[in-house]
């Protein structure tokens, strides 16, 4: 037991937890191809470093160890993004290099003592180490947690991390923190034929009945009024959202599987989004087809949702060609 006691120089060598906010395409570079990257980086510095699940515009990465060992994670992670930016830069006529940029996550609790009275700290902070230091000033959706937006030299960035987390273990978060999650890029629950499904994996699975509710709303607010029916089924209540318009474009070998045989897929896709899809027919010399969704920004991207996970079962069929289907 004695051992976990000891401290380095300083008392700083204690376990750490650190969160960092970052967009997909930052957790891609993180990730690396086939996870090299993350994996390297878990190695070498000896800290622990996991990546939120789900299908979110925005990721948490959370970096758990000792001290010196979340420094190392740090470090990695600045030098890669660098990295990155000196790469986009070969091939676009900007001369400046922009700064390597981290988001922390920390609870809003420690924030105070982050900025310091009137400022200081967050000074101090600033012109000692010549990163830029931001606190956000509301609190990130559905959590008691700020952003907190470090930018500048990747050896700004690591001098900077070492010294907010100096504050962060001096002055512990009081009270209980509501941690922040981001929300999925399309919404989870959909409603067909009067049940209400959750989205799992790639199938629709009924939802329990505390849905109902939910259910009934969104029926009132159908998006296409059935044929022959003129008046609202529900009096007294505005029309739907107004419709828009979505376009993609799929490659023509794969459009058979949006298809589905004798239009079973895509009929299946109308029905669950509540949304219209319309499929150009081939032009000639072209490789590609045109898709049309319209609907409600909900119905849009349920259908999008819906079409992607097509693709993800066409993967599959390129392994099982048994499981094939024909259009």
């Amino acid at each position: 037991m004695e051992s976990s006691k000891v401290q380095s120089e300083g008392g700083l060598n204690v376990t750490l937890t650190i969160r960092l906010l970052m967009h997909g395409k930052e957790v891609g570079s993180i990730i690396g191809k086939k996870g090299e990257t993350v994996k390297k980086m878990r190695e070498e510095s000896a800290a622990r470093i996991n990546i939120s699940e789900g299908n979110c515009p925005e990721r948490i990465v959370t970096i758990t160890g000792p001290t010196d060992a979340i420094f190392k994670a740090f470090a990695m992670i600045a030098y890669k993004f660098e990295e990155d930016i000196i790469n986009s830069m070969s091939n676009s006529p900007a001369t400046s290099k922009p700064p390597v940029t981290l988001r922390l996550v920390v609870p809003a609790s420690q924030c105070g003592s982050l900025i310091g009275k009137g400022g200081s700290k967050i000074k101090e902070m600033r012109e000692s180490t010549g990163a830029q230091v931001q606190v956000a000033g509301d609190m990130l959706p559905n959590s008691t947690e700020r952003a907190v937006t470090i930018s500048g030299t990747p050896d700004a960035i690591i001098q900077c991390v070492k010294q907010i987390c100096v504050v962060m273990l001096e002055s512990p978060p009081k009270g209980a923190t509501i941690p922040y999650r981001p929300k999925p890029a399309s919404t989870p629950v959909i409603f067909s034929g009067g049940q209400a499904y959750t989205i799992q994996g790639q199938y629709a699975i009924p939802h329990p009945d505390q849905l109902t509710k939910l259910h009934q709303l969104a029926m009132q607010q159908t998006p296409f009024t059935p044929l022959g029916q003129t008046t609202p089924a529900f009096p007294g209540l505005d029309a739907s959202p107004p419709a828009s318009t979505h376009e993609l474009t799929i490659p023509n070998d794969l459009i058979g599987c949006i298809i589905g045989r004798q239009g079973t897929k895509i009929n299946e896709i109308r029905q669950m989004s509540g949304a219209q899809i319309k499929i150009a027919n081939a032009m000639e010399g072209s490789s590609e087809r045109q898709i049309t969704i319209t609907g409600t920004p909900a119905n849009i991207s349920l259908a999008q949702y819906l079409i992607n996970a097509r693709f993800r079962d066409v993967a599959a069929m390129w392994i099982d060609p048994s499981s094939m289907t024909t259009s």
